[in-house]
């Protein structure tokens, strides 16, 4: 039997986190491609892109492998790059939009992998790597998240918001929040422990200042009946957080998986999101595994849901679906796992023309999490959506 009472904590970081700024500058580039290339007769189906970063004291390295139209230049990446950073907000000496240095290493993809991806003759596309792949959804929240993670995300863009807005000029955009719950007969009840470290750009503020400024953003996006005096809260617990951003740790893409999906409330199968077009199915088919886990939970067949799919590279047909209902589900699973692939194609293909996924809808993805978002008129997190829960109730 699961356990019903217990501790559970999440973390997130923000925009400004310098792991966060690299994904956020992999997904402009993601964007940039999906948005131009067809401007220049490139069909979207046709663009690959594999965009790794580094960013560390004034200076951004961007490295990988594309496939566009030559009129996508390097130029044009630095420029999406500087403005990706100056809308995070670093205009700081040591990490500056308009004066670091931003190097552009990419180059065209191997044949090798591109004949096993594209699809020719009677060949359907085939998926961008082996791998697995995770999806989850849970009634903790309206959301169907983890709710410590989905709360430390909130926590983080009230407060990015503040900032950007000028309504708090003293935050800088590097922060990490940290959410820890009581959960009792399995639903979370209190806030036991809360962590917020955020960069600061007056070095003579203090640890209680700068609590002064973030508690009421904190206590905004937690349900109120859950901070008490027995709540424990850390603000900047070493004290000044003046340097921050790729100036005070290097920054990679990919390195906040955790953060980017359930907080550790469900597995992960290690592929990370940022920076790859849609046949990477590290990215597309975890979009797809929430997307059908979410609306398992939707249409009221169980109360959590865990998904996990597998592929090998240049092969479409996954290898395998798997299902766990964690003893909450009001049907089977063996059954499950037979009506989702009828519903929708877990071919690379039918999963990108399912969830629309050939488009520039990337880069809002790169902070604040991948899932628990809600749907863009333009097809952003179209696999937040619940569209099939009807079709799944009328199947069983």
């Amino acid at each position: 039997m699961p356990r019903k009472d217990y501790l559970f904590t999440s973390e997130s970081v923000s925009e400004g986190h310098p792991d966060k700024v690299c994904d956020r500058i992999s997904d402009e580039v993601v964007d940039l491609f999906f948005r131009d290339g067809p401007k220049h007769g490139f069909d979207p189906k046709d663009i690959r892109v594999a965009c790794e970063t580094l960013a560390t004291t004034n200076r951004v390295v961007i490295a990988g492998e594309t496939r566009g139209p030559a009129q996508i230049t390097s130029n044009m990446v630095i420029d999406k790059a500087r403005e990706a950073i100056r809308d995070i907000g670093y205009e700081q000496e040591g990490f500056h939009w308009n004066h670091c240095e931003v190097e552009v290493l990419l180059h065209a993809q191997s044949p090798h992998i591109a004949q096993g991806v594209d699809a020719s003759g009677n060949k359907d596309e085939g998926a961008g790597d082996q791998g697995i792949m995770f999806g989850y959804a849970c009634r903790e929240t309206p959301e169907l998240m983890p709710a410590p993670l989905l709360y430390s995300h909130k926590i983080l863009h009230l407060l990015a918001a503040a900032r950007k807005s000028g309504k708090e000029p003293k935050l800088g955009p590097d922060a990490k929040s940290q959410v820890t719950l009581r959960y009792e007969n399995g639903k979370p009840v209190t806030a036991t422990q809360i962590v917020l470290s955020t960069q600061h750009l007056d070095e003579n503020m203090t640890s209680n200042d700068v609590r002064h400024i973030v508690e009421p953003y904190i206590r905004q996006a937690l349900p109120a009946e859950w901070i008490s005096d027995k709540t424990v809260w850390h603000v900047n617990p070493t004290g000044a957080f003046v340097v921050g951003g790729p100036d005070g740790d290097c920054g990679l893409t990919g390195r906040k998986i955790i953060v980017d999906t359930y907080g550790g409330a469900a597995p992960h199968g290690g592929g990370a999101f940022s920076g790859k077009d849609p046949t990477k199915v590290d990215r597309s088919a975890a979009y797809a595994a929430r997307y059908l886990a979410k609306n398992v939970v939707a249409a009221g067949l169980a109360d959590r849901c865990t998904i996990q799919i597998s592929y090998a590279i240049g092969v479409a047909d996954p290898l395998s679906l798997y299902v766990d209902l964690h003893g909450t589900g009001k049907v089977d699973e063996a059954k499950l796992e037979q009506v989702l692939p009828e519903l929708m194609s877990l071919k690379p293909r039918g999963i990108r023309e399912h969830l629309g996924l050939n488009r520039p809808i990337y880069a809002r993805t790169a902070a604040y999490g991948h899932f628990g978002r809600t749907p863009d008129a333009d097809g952003g997190f179209s696999w937040e959506k619940t569209d099939l829960a009807d079709a799944l109730r009328r199947a069983f």
